[in-house]
């Protein structure tokens, strides 16, 4: 047995290894928390099933859950990666953990980019669960699954960076009632549930800038109407996405 067998070999782990660790217990975190189950899981699926189910809202002509379901992606990928995220994040920083995973061998960028992982995850697994529920009350999308994937790719990046600006620049509390609020705020007038033009004329022209409205108003488009990609949308939350992430990227505080 030669000397130094047993020697200690300290050292941090392969920087991939280190991500797909850390988004694995981000997403285990973000699932086991009522809370962010409550805003993710349980609430898109009970709106979807209600207002499929009975006619309180005109949607239009077809089946409401045509045009229900893309307004429901819209707001799952809103409430995971803009309500949950930043309210986590949020408490994390008030807590000193941010401060603490900052000082490890894990840097700075990768956590965050663990993060993003966990909420694609998640919304991986929001999106097959609304998709069967829709299915199976008789929903028939149409269009390109490459427009809907980028549309969800860019509304993703735009709450994300929204999310993280808040949770890096407000107190937890103030970052609890904020993502709430606005999440109350979008649901009623982001076209998710009430579509846009049941809103005045000077209104609109304003809502259908909102991030929530674009994804929701494109998913539509192309799942509901069979149009091809809604440059239009995809612009707007391009530029979100841009100016979200760059302000989290600059103002965001680690304690």
């Amino acid at each position: 047995m030669s000397a130094g067998t047993y020697t200690p070999r300290p050292g941090a782990a392969p920087l991939p290894r280190m991500i797909a660790a850390q988004t694995a217990l981000e997403t285990r975190m973000l699932l086991r928390n009522g809370e962010q189950l409550l805003l993710t899981v349980i609430i898109p699926t009970l709106l979807l099933a209600l207002f499929s189910a009975v006619d309180i809202v005109d949607t239009g002509a077809g089946e409401s859950v045509d045009f229900l379901a893309p307004g429901i992606l819209a707001l799952a990928v809103m409430s995971t990666a803009f309500t949950g995220q930043a309210i986590a994040t949020g408490f994390e920083r008030r807590y000193g953990v941010l401060k603490r995973l900052g000082a490890s061998p894990l840097p700075r960028w990768a956590l965050m980019t663990a993060k993003t992982l966990s909420v694609l995850v998640t919304e991986v697994l929001q999106i097959v669960l609304l998709t069967a529920i829709a299915f199976a009350l008789g929903w028939s999308p149409e269009g390109s699954p490459l427009s809907v994937l980028l549309l969800l790719v860019l509304g993703t990046a735009a709450f994300s960076g929204l999310g993280l600006l808040m949770a890096g620049t407000l107190k937890a509390e103030a970052t609890l009632a904020a993502a709430n609020l606005v999440f109350l705020l979008l649901l009623v007038g982001g076209g998710v549930i009430v579509p846009l033009d049941k809103f005045p004329d000077a209104v609109q022209s304003v809502l259908g800038l909102l991030p929530v409205s674009a994804l929701s108003e494109g998913l539509r488009d192309v799942l509901q109407h069979g149009a091809s990609m809604p440059w239009a949308q995809a612009g707007i939350l391009a530029v979100w996405a841009v100016l979200g992430l760059g302000a989290a990227a600059k103002f965001f505080r680690w304690e």
